[in-house]
């Protein structure tokens, strides 16, 4: 039984408010200090235990709640929020004498007295101003045009280094500070690769992707790119809003300790420096360094410390007299492309990459540069042969920034994607609305890992104790070329493997036997073909059956089974005519693997059969894949959208926009008790 179920309303607020700050000092550690304390079970366990106090008393959830960092429904437009104080940008200076011109600027309006400066890096993300009554983060916004912004409040609570509640004492009343929303080199590699994979247009750079990531209408993509946030000023503070006394706070530098003390996640990498002389070489010191940072940085920000002598100084008409960006020099070059290759990444996606004559760029020789797809290559006319501007940014492969083609001697050659895998020589294909060519081979030695991986996971084949580093082995060492493979491996062989031993081989072999009598629709999902999720497989295995019925169908019988459309009808033509995949059939074929639907399960005597159903909201009694995997058991079909085709919405506890959209169109809705009854009835 619940234990929270067990509670009074008062012992349940005190228990909720004690796991908030709890959360939130371990939020602290993990994201802002870097230092965590706890493990992620237990820290796990502390969330889920709020989010049940949270579900049976649904009146106490509040916005500052950790629970609350993602939730409702996605945002039809932004609304406007005015700065109380203007968020101005810097003026640029690129080199020494600019730097001291601006000191010597800052001094005559100073006479006299003595001036330090605080030197951090400048981020290349988004700036972004926060706003805090009571210690609680009640509304965020975009810098726009200084004045006014976008209320991004819903995107900004997503970011785990942004808190909800402030930590500490002495905060007043009335906060609102500045930072800036980036994204970290290492999040914006792994999103890229995420795109390519999907076929999805690249970003450029990071902070194009975060500031796309901010302005999402649906803040759960936001939550899924992994910002992050340096907060960098305090903008008021006081009993009121605009108050910008700033709880009399002497300096810059004591500023941004107090915010830190407060719970912001806040630069390490600033210094106080004496004169313009120091913050010359702390500039050129970073010039070097830059790409050793985990996020991009485009410069350094070098601003007066004492916040009194900020006040006297004032502003222009666009920037702050007392603040001014050292700005790094371009990193680019110019080279000549002497060649274009095509990589295959572990997803099948091809990737055009240029050869370079090798060039200096920020501190390393570059002699290659990515091109990213055939679209990027016709949008910036790149020949063979062409001389180009390429750039590297940070610790991402280079790229072409544009062609100089005043350099073109007609000898220059176009490019073209070839039409078969240069790896394993299957065919090469690029799908409607994809940007990406993907090669179709189900033994392609380039993305075999990837392969195994997806034929052996919980969704697919279900293969207990096949693991990465076992997969490592079994493919590096030739042991396995494809899927196939796994069900013919000698168990005294694995048994010789690192980290292996007689035990665990032995389980690996009975896990491979038990994995042969999956049903049909974990077979179909588990080959990776392009656009066939679970529920996708599962239609397939319904409509037709058997594996050699799906692979003998034509375009027109694709077109018939629900929620196949033109897309999905091709990536399975193009799959079923592949070589390696009647190879690999077979393999599974003699192994014994099931390949058709049992008897059992006839569509015209399911129950469920021509019904489809919607879930929304957390089930107490299945996951939503259990839920679901049992719908299609009995013949009926789960969708992921509401519309007039839809016969019934299941809702759990906090249902979310599907309960509307039900509602609206006229939908049966079913409580989980309901649903348990109408399936009950035939199970």
């Amino acid at each position: 039984m619940d234990a929270s179920r067990e509670l009074t309303r008062e012992q349940a607020a005190e228990r909720i408010r004690k796991l908030r700050q709890e959360i939130a000092y371990h939020d602290y550690l993990y994201y802002v200090l870097d230092s965590p304390v706890i493990s992620d079970a237990e820290y796990d366990e502390l969330v889920r235990e709020l989010e049940r106090l949270e579900q049976a008393f649904p009146d106490l959830v509040t916005p500052d709640s950790p629970t609350q960092r993602v939730g409702g429904k996605p945002r039809e437009e932004f609304a406007q929020i005015r700065h109380p104080v203007p968020l101005l940008s810097l003026a640029n200076v690129f080199n020494r004498e600019e730097l001291l011109d601006f000191g010597r600027r800052v001094t005559s309006l100073l006479p006299g007295e003595k001036v330090e400066y605080l030197v951090d890096p400048k981020y290349d993300g988004l700036s972004v101003a926060l706003y805090y009554e009571d210690g609680v983060f009640v509304s965020g916004a975009t810098r726009g045009d200084g004045e006014v912004g976008e209320d991004v409040t819903p995107n900004l609570r997503t970011i785990k280094t942004i808190p909800l509640r402030l930590v500490g004492e002495g905060y007043p009343r009335y906060l609102a500070v500045r930072g800036e929303v980036f994204m970290p080199k290492k999040a914006f590699e792994k999103l890229n690769e995420e795109r390519a994979a999907r076929g999805e247009p690249l970003f450029a750079n990071p902070r194009n992707a975060a500031a796309g990531s901010v302005r999402q209408l649906d803040h759960r993509i936001t939550a899924s790119r992994k910002l992050d946030c340096f907060v960098y000023e305090i903008l008021y503070a006081g009993d009121k809003p605009g108050d910008r006394s700033r709880a009399g706070i002497p300096t810059l530098e004591e500023a941004i300790r107090l915010l830190s003390r407060w719970g912001f996640k806040v630069n390490p990498e600033r210094k106080v420096c004496s004169d313009l002389e120091e913050v010359h070489r702390y500039c050129l010191f970073w010039e070097e360094k830059r790409w050793e940072l985990p996020y991009e940085v485009d410069g350094m920000v070098v601003k007066v410390n004492s916040l009194s002598q900020q006040e006297r100084l004032g502003f222009t008409a666009r920037s702050p007299r007392w603040a001014v960006a050292y700005k790094f020099p371009a990193q680019q070059a110019r080279t000549r492309i002497k060649n274009v290759f095509v990589s295959v990444g572990r997803t099948g996606v091809l990737t055009p990459v240029a050869e370079l004559e090798p060039v200096p760029v920020g501190g390393v020789t570059v002699s290659r540069a990515a091109l990213h797809n055939e679209d990027y290559i016709r949008a910036k006319d790149i020949r063979i042969g062409d001389v180009v501007l390429v750039q590297r940014a940070g610790e991402v492969i280079p790229e072409v920034v544009r062609v100089l083609p005043e350099h073109r001697t007609g000898e220059e050659r176009e490019f073209h994607m070839p039409r078969t895998c240069p790896v394993c020589g299957a065919e090469a294909v690029r799908f409607p609305g994809e940007a990406a060519y993907r090669c179709t081979g189900v033994a392609c030695p380039a993305q075999l890992k990837e392969t195994i991986r997806h034929f052996g996971s919980r969704h697919g084949m279900d293969i207990q104790g096949l693991g990465p580093a076992l997969i490592d082995q079994l493919v590096d060492r030739g042991m396995v070329r494809d899927p196939g493979d796994l069900y013919f491996l000698d168990e005294k062989e694995v048994a010789s493997l690192e980290r292996m031993g007689a035990k665990s081989a032995h389980n690996l072999m009975e896990a491979l036997e038990e994995s042969k009598k999956r049903p049909l629709s974990k077979l179909i999902y588990a080959l990776g073909i392009r656009f066939v999720g679970e529920r996708g497989a599962e239609i397939l295995a319904q409509h037709f059956r058997s594996l050699d019925r799906l692979r003998k169908a034509t375009r027109e019988e694709l077109l018939q089974v629900p929620e196949v459309g033109e897309k999905t009808a091709e990536a399975i033509l193009a799959f079923f005519r592949q070589r390696q995949t009647t190879e690999l059939l077979e393999k599974l074929r003699r192994a014994g693997v099931r390949m058709e639907e049992g008897e059992e399960a006839r569509p015209g005597e399911q129950p469920l059969s021509g019904l489809t159903f919607v879930f929304t909201g957390a089930l107490r009694r299945f996951t939503r894949e259990e839920a679901e995997a049992l719908v299609a058991r009995l013949g009926g079909r789960a969708s992921g959208s509401v519309s007039r085709k839809t016969d019934y919405v299941v809702v759990g506890e906090s249902p979310g926009s599907k309960l509307e959209k039900a509602r609206e169109l006229g939908v049966k809705v079913l409580t989980e008790e309901q649903f348990l009854d109408l399936v009950g009835n035939f199970s």
